[in-house]
């Protein structure tokens, strides 16, 4: 039976199975407080790890937490993301990932999750307009002040891992990456070598994963569901798999929450290792 918890850069322990807090909406008060509380339900199931940033609504995914969550629990951990921004004139997102920039995101999102201290901080992407050593320098400098606990990665390439490494330690990664679409395996390989959180985004193929007739074989023999199955499957597949489904509806989170009982036997693990290419 896999580990149900794993311990962020060596010492912050957390579910493995998280929650990605993108989908829940934020525009209209009526949207908000079904927000509120699917966001207190995950909490009410067992959830340790939530996922945000900054581009989820323009801060309003932060807030909307902040709302339903804060004064946090003890063991919960909510992981924020900067490196995207808005632009004024144009409302069009781009990466900037100047020194700038990246610390007024980060006081930002300490303000809008009401914290003194963002225990993860993932830089979104890598901007490509600026050095890699300004970028992660700017985070070292955050972590030092006391502003960030640890810093972490999304959509990286194994190369580009290790070129992070060399200037700060990093505590994760956040790939694209599930059952049908494993592009990211030789990153998913250097986080298991490493000891790195790897917290794969669309875990679920866009919940086609029942569109796969062997994923649907599987489920039915488990008496589960599709999106069980994957996320069974993400698991039981590396140790330092933590997924984020992400959902806006209370039926589907706990859902999701319920695959992390099922077991996966070595035959059926077999059987969905064979399963290849995007769905």
């Amino acid at each position: 039976m896999p580990s149900t918890t794993f311990r962020i850069g060596g010492d912050l322990t957390v579910g493995r199975l998280g929650f990605g807090a993108m989908h829940l909406p934020t525009e209209k008060p009526e949207d908000r407080a079904a927000a509120v509380a699917v966001a207190r339900r995950a909490v009410e199931l067992g959830i340790t790890l939530i996922d945000t940033a900054h581009m989820y609504g323009y801060g309003a995914n932060e807030k909307v937490l902040a709302e339903a969550l804060h004064p946090y629990p003890k063991d919960l951990l909510i992981t924020t993301k900067v490196g995207v921004v808005r632009s004024a004139e144009t409302g069009e997102w781009d990466l900037n990932g100047r020194p700038d920039s990246l610390r007024a995101e980060v006081d930002q999102a300490l303000r809008r999750l009401r914290v003194d201290r963002l225990e993860l901080l993932q830089l979104h992407r890598i901007d490509p307009e600026t050095p890699l050593a300004d970028q992660l320098g700017t985070l070292r400098e955050l972590r030092d002040a006391g502003k960030v606990g640890r810093i972490g990665l999304s959509e990286v390439s194994a190369a580009e891992l290790a070129e992070a490494r060399e200037i700060v330690d990093i505590a994760s990664v956040q790939n694209r990456y599930n059952l049908t679409d494993r592009e990211h395996e030789p990153v998913l390989a250097a986080c298991e070598a490493a000891d790195i959180a790897f917290l794969p985004w669309r875990t679920v193929a866009w919940g086609k994963a029942g569109d796969r007739a062997e994923v649907a074989a599987v489920a039915a023999e488990l008496d589960a569901t599709p999106t069980q199955v994957c996320l069974a499957w993400l698991l039981d597949h590396s140790p330092v798999m933590l997924p984020i489904p992400g959902t806006s509806s209370i039926a589907h989170l706990e859902e999701n929450v319920a695959a992390a009982d099922l077991v996966l036997t070595q035959e059926l693990r077999g059987r969905l290792d064979g399963i290849a290419g995007a769905a």
